[in-house]
């Protein structure tokens, strides 16, 4: 089952799987990244673990200040408490599908993102900041 397309500035999300497929024991999304797409901020989640499949193209994560790329058919797991931030550095566009365990993330989160982000102009980094709070993300900021 696919919910409809969240789009955040450039980033796209598809749902495949809400907690409530799940009985809460995973989520699921794939989200697109083109190439020099604004990215969210570094950030790490409290009370879940991420695990990213490359699906099309490179995307690079930075987890706890180290970078790793991902291609296609490609894996890497985020625990819980890993600063992680993403981006797409290279020419082409990227995909990658995310499996969140346990599915303490959703739709709504992307959704109130995506009003912030998509209001025009500048998005306003302290609603982003408490968005992100009252979903389990901690947004660490550079200095």
């Amino acid at each position: 089952m696919k919910s409809e397309t969240i789009r955040i500035g450039q980033v796209k999300i598809d749902f495949l799987l809400e907690t409530a497929d799940t009985n809460g024991s995973v989520a699921m999304f794939e989200f697109s990244v083109p190439a020099g797409a604004k990215v969210p901020p570094p950030h790490y989640h409290e009370h879940y673990d991420e695990t990213i499949y490359g699906l099309e193209g490179v995307i690079t994560f930075t987890v706890e200040g180290k970078p790793f790329e991902i291609a296609q058919g490609e894996s890497y797991f985020i625990p819980r408490g890993a600063v992680h931030g993403f981006n797409n550095l290279k020419p082409e566009n990227a995909k990658a599908l995310a499996v969140v365990t346990p599915a303490l993330i959703g739709p709504n989160f992307f959704k109130e993102c995506a009003e912030i982000v998509n209001a025009g102009g500048p998005p306003d980094i302290e609603k982003l900041k408490m968005v992100m709070t009252k979903h389990g993300l901690v947004p660490v900021l550079p200095k």
